[in-house]
């Protein structure tokens, strides 16, 4: 779970609670139980790490909605600078499957 800000159009400041649903070094995937403007600047913190993007794209699904954030030049995630406990490492997942 993390808390994400943003100012809508009329530049109040709005939060939501979320989950990390995908992380690259240059986004990220959030689901949100609200909707993101498209292009806002959105926030959140992270042990370590505080990332900073635009909102690239906002769609509902059956169970919220998943707003995609395409980092600024400053937030560029890396492992070693913070790993969610639950991310997938798909190149240990092929390593375990071939034992």
């Amino acid at each position: 779970m993390l808390e994400v800000c943003w100012n809508d159009p009329a530049g109040k400041k709005q939060r939501a609670m979320g989950l990390l649903e995908d992380i690259s070094a240059s986004g990220a995937c959030l689901q949100l139980e609200t909707s993101v403007p498209l292009g806002v600047e959105i926030r959140w913190e992270c042990p370590k790490q505080d990332f900073t993007g635009r909102v690239q794209y906002c769609v509902y699904r059956e169970i919220g909605y998943f707003v995609g954030v395409e980092f600024d030049s400053t937030s560029r995630w890396s492992k070693k600078a913070y790993k969610p406990q639950h991310l997938l490492d798909l190149q240990r997942l092929v390593e375990n499957a071939k034992k």
